[in-house]
């Protein structure tokens, strides 16, 4: 019998390569027989390329859908399944460790201190309880506040390799070209574009040790920009985290937030303008239960809406951010209440409208219907999602998501931007709390 463990990466194209990366690439002891895929479309079926999996594995390692875990499990022989992927209520991480153990397998996660990476500059890391919470627009208010003290800043993005695995090694991002150099689907655009227009650099990619080397060249400070509500890839001299008062109550029910939640440095708010104040209270008793070491900031997300006569009284479609939508769960966005704030006579629902795969989108996520999640994987989905805007019946198109989404789409309506941005509620707080990290 052998001694080298057998073990399955169940992931989604992200934390998973990140784990093999970290704890197994390299590791005599364990044999990686496969990955497998979810949450995003048209990762099944590729394979983790030798050159990215190192010289234990010649032949690279399939990447297969989660739907065949049983199945692989006893064909493979696996011994151990590790649980790879974010922004999963608790009880979906279990019953997906009740198929695995019923198949026969272990069921294992893995902390933060066997997978965070040690940088040599100090590093902020930036994360949330969900997908939406407010992210993005904090990465760029905390961005901004350490290049007002004289600091420069180097971004690195929590992964999104939907492309060739190989170019997407250790990508880094300086101007617009280079989003169209390495043809970034939207979901990456509305991660890297607000960092460029702002005039920082940003990094992603596979390889998050050979990322942060290079990061760690042309860098004061290092920004880790979290995706969905993962942990940070490295160690951080200060963690901010992101609570969402329209969501009370998740940032306990949701795996890895709940874990965020408790190891925050700073728990950050967001959204307090349009959220009630008992929802709002609530998150602070759970932080002052769980974690009451944390620094505790109230936020608003004031909403711009630029040409808003377009919108007062007209049929408004209305595009958010995807991930948002989807695995996020949310019914709306920022783009709503912008159309709601501005007057728009009505919102019109585009999902009886829907093409192929957005159409399949409403499908999976039917928390989505009623607007539009800007989902953009690939070409045909960019194109799916251009038909189901031509075909909607409305006046303008209202679009919520962080970046100028006429860059890729060409539709027959006008399209109008809507924009939110963090204010904390006591100024100067968040400040603060940086000058002590990087004086």
């Amino acid at each position: 019998m052998s001694d080298v463990k057998r073990v399955l990466i169940i992931g989604a194209a992200g934390r998973d390569f990140h784990n093999f990366n970290t704890c197994y690439r390299d590791n005599p002891a364990y044999k990686v027989v496969a990955f497998t895929a979810t949450q995003i479309p048209d990762i099944a079926g590729r394979k983790y390329p030798v050159e990215l999996a190192g010289a234990l594995y010649p032949e690279g390692i399939p990447i297969f859908d989660e739907s065949e875990v049983a199945d692989i499990i006893r064909r493979e022989n696996v011994d151990e399944c590790v649980f790879s992927y974010s922004d999963v209520t608790h009880e979906h991480v279990m019953h997906i460790g009740s198929i695995c153990m019923a198949a026969g397998a272990d069921y294992k996660l893995m902390g933060c201190n066997s997978t965070m990476i040690k940088s040599t500059k100090p590093v902020i890391a930036i994360t949330a309880v969900r997908t939406g919470a407010g992210k993005s627009q904090t990465t760029r208010y905390i961005s901004s506040l350490l290049k007002q003290m004289g600091k420069k800043v180097v971004a690195i993005r929590h992964p999104m390799p939907y492309g060739d695995l190989v170019k997407q090694t250790c990508q880094r991002f300086e101007t617009y070209a280079d989003l169209d150099l390495h043809k970034c689907t939207i979901e990456e655009r509305e991660e890297y574009e607000p960092h460029i227009k702002n005039g920082f650099i940003i990094y992603s990619g596979v390889d998050y040790e050979k990322i942060i080397r290079q990061a760690e060249a042309e860098a004061d400070v290092i920004l880790w920009d979290g995706g969905n509500n993962d942990l940070p890839f490295y160690r951080c001299d200060i963690h901010f985290v992101i609570a969402d008062p329209h969501r009370p109550g998740h940032e306990l029910t949701y795996y890895p937030g709940e874990t965020n939640f408790r190891r925050a440095d700073v728990i950050i708010i967001n959204k307090c303008d349009s959220a009630k104040e008992e929802n709002i209270k609530s998150i602070e008793e759970n932080a002052a239960k769980y974690n009451p070491k944390a620094l505790v900031v109230r936020a608003n997300s004031p909403i711009t809406t630029e040409q808003p006569e377009m919108v007062k009284g007209k049929k408004v479609l209305v595009i958010e951010d995807g991930p948002t939508l989807t695995h996020g769960s949310m019914t709306y966005g920022a783009g709503v209440v912008a159309a709601r704030n501005v007057g728009a006579s009505e919102i019109v629902d585009p999902s009886p409208y829907a093409v192929a795969s957005i159409a399949a989108t409403y499908e999976k996520y039917p928390n989505a219907r009623g607007i539009l999640p800007a989902m953009g994987y690939g070409d045909k989905q960019i194109k799916d999602l251009e038909a189901t805007i031509d075909a909607t019946p409305c006046d303008v198109v209202l679009s919520a998501t962080p970046i100028d989404i006429t860059r890729v789409l060409k539709v027959n309506k006008p399209m109008v931007r809507a924009s939110y941005d963090l204010a904390e509620i006591k100024g100067g707080q968040l400040a603060e709390v940086l000058k002590k990290v990087v004086k």
